[in-house]
């Protein structure tokens, strides 16, 4: 059913409310230090819009599908370029409703983008956007740079001319899902205290660097991408990324599990396969003794977990199972 378009200017929440990202609320009892270690991670990310400026949302049009409601919206979070998106809703909401911050895969996929949360995976393994709905959950996806509707310029051209710039594309592509969290916590339909992303491959990494960002994230879900960089290193892969992955310095100041450590002792799962190249055993191995010392240190072990599975990068329909578990225990 098509909505009439109409311009939203988001409330004041958006004029400064939620505040520079290091300035979120934080859970009592996390790592020391770990307000200052968001800022020296989010100072890597180059030049960025600043973090609260007004953001407005359009609405494109809503349909009614058999498991859920989507709205197709507009969204202007950077300034620079407008970010298509989408809003997933179940058809029988009961109050306030738990969300997800959906983070599309890459895959060399540029025109899927955040189709990908409307796509059925292989194994007859259900859209996420049928699975989350069905579970209660509103989920918000955008289109990232490069991807989806967004996909106008190549991903090595943008990188190249973000550079020269000042910026980095990992750091706008950060940038655009904080402010797609802010617009979230904005939803009438959306319990604030219970909202979580979740992602797969690019989407994986997107989620536990943003949760590591941002402690208004209570749960993160990485599926198939918690990469330790010198494992990617050491076994010779940097070429299983593309550029967006790559951040100047990056390396001088936080290794993967440190980067993890700023999300506890917020509930945290991860995914990998056993077969799966961009996640090099080694370095599955070395951050899942670091997040379980940091975990145990604050008092909550049992919101980490590290699943392994006998595939490659997929998602078996053993591990979308468990996936969902988390979220209904932890969220």
């Amino acid at each position: 059913m098509a909505h009439p378009s109409r311009r939203v200017l988001l409330n004041s929440i958006l004029m400064g409310g939620a505040g520079i990202v290091m300035d979120s609320p934080a859970p009592a009892a996390e790592l020391a230090g770990a307000a200052a270690r968001r800022s020296e991670l989010y100072a890597l990310l180059g030049d960025l819009p600043p973090r609260n400026r007004p953001i407005s949302a359009r609405t494109v049009s809503t349909e009614e599908r058999p498991k859920y409601v989507l709205e197709k919206l507009v969204l202007d979070l950077n300034g620079i370029e407008a970010v298509p998106a989408y809003f997933v809703k179940p058809k029988r909401p009961s109050g306030k409703m738990p969300a997800i911050l959906f983070n599309h895969w890459h895959a060399g996929e540029y025109k899927l983008g955040k189709d990908e949360l409307l796509r059925p995976k292989p194994s007859d393994v259900p859209a996420y956007a049928d699975d989350l709905a069905s579970q209660g959950y509103c989920v918000l996806c955008l289109d990232m740079w490069c991807f989806g509707e967004r996909a106008t310029r190549t991903e090595l051209d943008t990188f190249k001319e973000m550079l020269w710039k000042g910026q980095v594309l990992w750091g706008m592509m950060v940038y655009d899902t904080l402010r797609g969290l802010d617009y979230l916590m904005t939803r009438a339909e959306v319990d604030t205290s219970r909202v979580g992303t979740l992602g797969m491959s690019m989407g994986s990494t997107q989620a536990w660097w943003v949760a590591a960002l941002d402690p208004r994230l209570k749960v993160c879900v990485d599926i198939c991408c918690l990469t330790d960089y010198q494992a990617l290193i050491e076994t010779n892969h940097l070429k299983g990324h593309g550029v967006y992955y790559f951040v100047p310095s990056l390396l001088k100041h936080f290794t993967t599990a440190q980067i993890n450590s700023l999300i506890a002792p917020r509930a945290h799962l991860a995914t990998a396969g056993t077969r799966d190249a961009l996640t090099p055993v080694a370095g599955l191995d070395r951050i899942e003794r670091e997040l379980d010392n940091v975990y145990r240190s604050l008092g909550k072990p049992e919101n980490w977990k590290l699943l392994r599975y006998d595939v490659g990068h997929a998602e078996p329909p053993e591990m979308r199972r468990d996936i969902l578990a988390f979220l209904r225990a932890k969220l």
